[in-house]
C-alpha cells in the first residue's frame, strides 16, 4: 500500500488547483504505449497505434517535417505559396480559401525558416528549418526540434474531450486553444485557433466531431495524403 509521500509523488490532481481536476491527464499510458513521455523523431504513435501510422513512410524526416512535406510539390525541400495552394486544393479546399490560406501560411512561416536574414518576396518555407517556425500557445505535441510527444496528444483528449472520449467538438477545440494560450502571446494564440479551425473544417465527421485519429495523422502529414486520395475518388477507411 502506498504511503502518503508515495501517493503525493504520483498525484495528478491538486486540491487547491481545481483546474487539475477539470483537465485530467492519463495515468496508464505505459500499459498501451512504450515510453509515452519520450519524444519520437520519426513516427507519431498513440495508444491505438504504438508504431505510428501503418504504411506511412518517414523518409528520414522529423514528424514536423513530415507534417509539411505533402505541400512540397516538387520535392526540393522548399514550399512556395503556389505549392501550398496546390496542396490545399488537392485536399478539398476551394480556390478562394486555398488562396487566402496559402498566402497566410507562407507569410507566417517563411521568414523563420530562411537560411539567411534577408526576407524573400517569394515567401519560401524551408522544410529543414521548419522547427524554427514553432509558435507558442500550441498543444506541445511537437517539441522545439520537431519531434512528436505522444503523451501530449493523449492528454489533449483526456483534458478536453468531455462529450465523447477521443473526439473533440468545436466548443471543446475552442476550450483547448484557450487552455493552451500563453499570456501576451497574441501571434501564437491566433495561429493556434486558425490551425485548429482549418483542421476541424477539413477532418470533422458527419456528427461534427474531430477524432483523435485525424488529429494524430495531421501531425505526421498522413492525413493530407488520405484526404488527397479521397478527393480523387479512392475508397478506404482512415487507418
Amino acid at each position: 500500500m502506498a504511503t502518503g509521500a508515495e501517493a503525493d509523488a504520483l498525484a495528478t490532481v491538486a486540491e487547491c488547483a481545481p483546474v487539475t481536476m477539470e483537465r485530467k491527464v492519463k495515468t496508464d499510458l505505459e500499459n498501451f504505449l512504450p515510453k509515452p513521455y519520450m519524444a519520437r523523431a520519426l513516427t507519431a504513435p498513440d495508444a491505438e497505434y504504438p508504431s505510428g501510422t501503418p504504411g506511412h513512410k518517414n523518409y528520414g524526416m522529423s514528424v514536423l517535417q513530415q507534417h509539411v512535406a505533402f505541400f512540397d510539390q516538387d520535392d526540393n525541400g522548399i514550399i512556395y505559396p503556389w505549392e501550398t495552394y496546390t496542396g490545399l486544393r488537392a485536399i478539398g479546399f476551394n480556390m478562394i480559401a486555398s488562396l487566402i490560406m496559402a498566402i497566410g501560411i507562407n507569410a507566417g512561416l517563411s521568414y523563420t525558416t530562411l537560411p539567411g536574414w534577408i526576407p524573400s518576396p517569394f515567401l519560401p518555407i524551408y522544410i529543414h528549418n521548419i522547427h524554427k517556425s514553432k509558435h507558442g500557445s500550441d498543444s506541445g505535441t511537437y517539441d522545439t526540434e520537431g519531434r512528436y510527444m505522444p503523451v501530449n496528444l493523449e492528454n489533449m483528449f483526456s483534458k478536453y474531450a468531455k462529450t465523447v472520449p477521443d473526439k473533440l467538438t468545436l466548443r471543446e477545440l475552442w476550450n483547448m486553444t484557450e487552455g493552451n494560450r500563453v499570456a501576451f502571446d497574441l501571434f501564437g494564440g491566433i495561429a493556434s485557433k486558425l490551425e485548429w479551425a482549418i483542421l476541424y473544417v477539413l477532418a470533422r465527421d458527419e456528427e461534427g466531431f474531430l477524432s483523435k485519429e485525424a488529429v494524430r495523422r495531421v501531425f505526421d502529414g498522413s492525413l493530407f495524403e488520405y484526404c488527397a486520395k479521397a478527393q480523387m475518388g479512392y475508397e478506404g477507411k482512415m487507418s
